[in-house]
């Protein structure tokens, strides 16, 4: 399993071109800046690849597409997927607290997103440069 660290610019301000940030990032996940009641990270999900079906019981959650096309899923339960809808470039995607939800990406290139999560989901300056990485990083269950 690979982590690294990257510099977590939270309980600091932070003013950053997202949308170069975002496209220029091509690991998994990325943790950029962790505050008290707020997390952004930035994705480069692979052609075919996901983000994988997940539920964050007291996190909402904002993410955006700055780049690629991708297949929303969100329902009530794990097996029951019922909101389904494609999405591109400047599209976002919210994800109330409890909902599962997956994004696929269904385009031809590296689907680049970045996320908001209301509090914090993930270990502040966490780098996960595959999806493999993420699940089986201890920290994230």
């Amino acid at each position: 399993m690979t982590v690294r660290k990257n510099k977590d610019r939270g309980k600091e301000p932070y003013v950053l071109d997202i949308e170069k940030r975002t496209t220029d990032n091509d690991n998994f996940r990325t943790t950029l800046w962790t505050g008290k009641h707020l997390q952004l990270t930035v994705m480069s999900i692979p052609v075919g690849g996901d983000i994988g079906l997940e539920v964050h019981p007291g996190n909402d959650q904002f993410l955006r597409l700055e780049q690629g096309k991708g297949l929303v899923e969100m329902g009530p339960k794990k097996s029951e997927l019922s909101f389904r809808k494609e999405v591109e470039d400047d599209w976002a995607i919210l994800v109330p607290a409890g909902t599962w939800h997956n994004v696929t990406n269904i385009g031809d290139e590296p689907m680049k997103v970045y996320a908001l999560y209301g509090p914090a989901d993930h270990v502040p300056g966490t780098v996960h440069p595959t999806q493999e990485d993420a699940e089986n990083d201890p920290a994230e269950d």
